[in-house]
């Protein structure tokens, strides 16, 4: 069994997702709805990760047993190694559509590589190839390498839906406005980033379609910020200090000051000079 349990994220895509799934389902239940083409009394049961279940997430035969996916044609086993994929999220529908869920909060995260044992890497290699032909992939490059994360849920969409015949849906969900991630402030950043992935693929979106969804959720939003608040937070981290290049915050959840290069990544209060000059001091021990 691979059932991981987890802590309650503070950060990050993590956190971001356990908190609409477990605090706000019916934020993802609305935007899903429509993609689905949901009839008006179907429902979504999100299955992880939820909080009463220890924030858990889903491996190998786990995440089928989990989301009742039975592969009747072509078992996982043949398809793939074990101490494979672990999903960030999973759901059901009441009419029986499987939903598989990746979540990112930063670009850099879109960028991965298989490090399976050479026995494990020529399975891989060849359910990779088999998927690539099937999505019509009109590049030769290496579905293992680079992009590796996003070409490994395709393949796993592509043995629920194509080779098993049931209705899997893959949900990529985008989080904006992440600061303390350092994540993209806009929706057009990710779209970029996701095209990026494409063309190295070598896959057009309108081929994915409609069963790999992508969702882009603003986490200002969803932490009770708005814009004119966030943009207040920015140029008080950013104004007074900007010159120096350095910056004095104050960490929203634990209140601890701290010293900090380039942006201010987790940021409630910034104390201008004077509490540079102090906390420097403090850290060279003069006071």
């Amino acid at each position: 069994m691979s059932r991981i349990v987890q802590q309650t994220s503070t950060k990050g895509s993590q956190h971001w997702l356990q908190q609409l799934v477990n605090r706000s389902p019916h934020l993802l239940d609305d935007a899903l709805r429509p993609r689905f083409r949901l009839g008006r009394y179907d429902t979504i049961t999100w299955l992880s990760p939820l909080e009463a279940d220890g924030y858990a997430e889903y491996q190998d035969e786990s995440f089928l047993e989990r989301a009742s996916a039975h592969l009747e044609n072509r078992a996982l086993n043949s398809f793939w190694p074990r101490g494979g994929l672990v999903w960030d999220g999973l759901g059901r529908t009441s009419r029986g559509d499987v939903i598989l869920v990746e979540a990112k909060a930063r670009i850099s995260e879109l960028a991965s590589s298989c490090k399976a044992s050479l026995q494990s890497l020529a399975l891989v290699k060849q359910s990779l190839a088999e998927t690539a032909g099937f999505f019509s992939a009109d590049s030769t490059a290496d579905w293992s390498q680079c992009y590796y994360q996003y070409a490994n849920r395709l393949a796993h969409l592509y043995l629920l839906r194509q080779l098993n015949g049931i209705p899997a849906w893959l949900v990529f969900i985008y989080f904006v406005n992440d600061f303390e991630m350092i994540g993209p402030e806009s929706v057009g950043e990710w779209l970029s980033a996701i095209e990026a992935v494409h063309t190295h693929l070598g896959v057009k979106r309108e081929q994915l379609e409609p069963y790999v969804v992508d969702m882009f959720f603003d986490v200002t939003a969803l932490y009770g910020m708005n814009k004119i608040e966030k943009e207040h937070i920015i140029q008080r981290a950013l104004g007074t200090l900007d010159k120096y290049k350095i910056y004095v915050v104050k960490q929203h959840r634990t209140g601890v000051q701290k010293i900090a290069t380039g942006f201010p990544v987790s940021v409630e209060a910034c104390g201008g000079k004077d509490a540079l000059l102090q906390a420097l001091r403090r850290l060279s021990g003069d006071i």
